[in-house]
């Protein structure tokens, strides 16, 4: 069904708000799982939501959290979550993070224990909207095969860019390093569809499409994913002084425990490095020149990284977002949650 941007925002703080966060840091929240949506990530959006309340509700999220923030450098800083809600601390590390690269031209803001933070483009268009370049990556609990073996090690250890453009135009890239995210998994379940054999393996290891026998997600690209989600983990992980690999802490199997996770944001301020209107109107030349290169047979347009969901996010405004049943219901229901989360947790027994 379709509801208002304005709607979603107001059923999922209202929700995340009764499990126990306070009205401002249930709108944060908000904010980051109703932007997921509207942009068609459906995988970080409301079906969220139960997840965190049940979390949020049995003490595995701090509801009042002690936030600090400590420079370590002229353009370093490490910003400590206490275990708070993730999208709170993601999104104040980066606030930090834009107004040092303001000063001194770049930033590089580690987010430490902190529970899971949603969508990454999210906090990278914080710093495009700033006229920054935004750069973050977060590690994830492990669920994936590398490559060549058998048992998983490292999460879906996203990455997402954004830099500004002329105008409000802002690109934004935001990626897992997997072949698909595990939040897609979730979504497919929640539809009753099948996934493409290509997403994930089976607890033999075999390829699956049956999203509820997922054990083990594929990286990107073999090798090549691989590679970048350990980059990811030790940037995000190691680097904070956090757990790491297979040591980093599962989001379903303990509720009541915070998470320890770890994010890293980057800032760039393109008018340190060059003419900033002259950076802003490559970027424009850049998107113009994609949407215009003759497409391959069958494709209507070539469009520039993330321009897909910058037109579902237009689209949404006029529109609505389109949410699945069974989870509005559950948004206009008196239940913190309703289930055990559990079951969802491919490595369960």
């Amino acid at each position: 069904m379709k509801v208002s941007k304005q709607q979603l925002h107001q059923l999922i703080q209202n929700k995340i708000h009764s499990a126990g966060l306070s009205q401002e840091h249930a709108g944060i929240v908000a904010d980051v799982l109703v932007h997921a949506d509207a942009r068609g990530i459906h995988s970080h959006g409301a079906v969220r939501v139960e997840y965190y309340s049940e979390r949020i509700s049995k003490g595995g999220t701090n509801n009042n959290p002690h936030f600090t923030f400590e420079k370590t450098g002229p353009c370093s800083a490490v910003f400590d979550g206490d275990n708070g809600a993730g999208h709170v601390a993601a999104k104040l590390g980066m606030d930090h993070a834009i107004e040092m690269a303001k000063e001194n031209g770049v930033a590089v803001v580690g987010v430490r224990r902190i529970g899971h933070s949603g969508a990454l483009s999210y906090f990278v268009q914080q710093a495009s909207h700033a006229g920054m370049i935004g750069i973050s990556v977060c590690q994830s609990d492990p669920m994936v095969v590398p490559y060549g073996g058998a048992e998983v090690y490292y999460g879906t250890n996203p990455i997402a860019f954004s830099a500004p453009a002329e105008g409000d135009d802002i690109m934004t890239f935001d990626m897992a390093t997997t072949v698909q995210a595990w939040g897609k998994v979730l979504d497919a379940r929640s539809r009753n569809v099948p996934i493409p054999d290509t997403w994930a393996v089976d607890s033999e290891g075999n390829n699956t499409t049956d999203p509820f026998a997922v054990s083990g997600l594929l990286p990107i690209a073999g090798p090549k994913g691989y590679g970048l989600m350990m980059m990811v983990d030790i940037l995000s992980g190691v680097l904070l002084g956090l757990p790491f690999g297979k040591h980093v802490s599962s989001m379903y199997h303990d509720l009541s425990a915070g998470r320890e996770l770890g994010q890293l944001h980057i800032v760039l301020n393109p008018s340190y490095f060059t003419n900033e209107a002259t950076f802003r109107k490559h970027i424009s030349q850049v998107m113009r020149e994609l949407n215009e290169i003759k497409p391959a047979p069958g494709v209507k347009q070539v469009l520039y990284p993330g321009q897909g969901s910058h037109i579902r996010e237009i689209e949404s405004e006029k529109n609505g977002i389109d949410i699945v049943d069974d989870i509005y219901q559950y948004l206009i229901s008196d239940d913190i949650y309703q289930r055990s989360y559990d079951h969802k947790d491919p490595f369960a027994s």
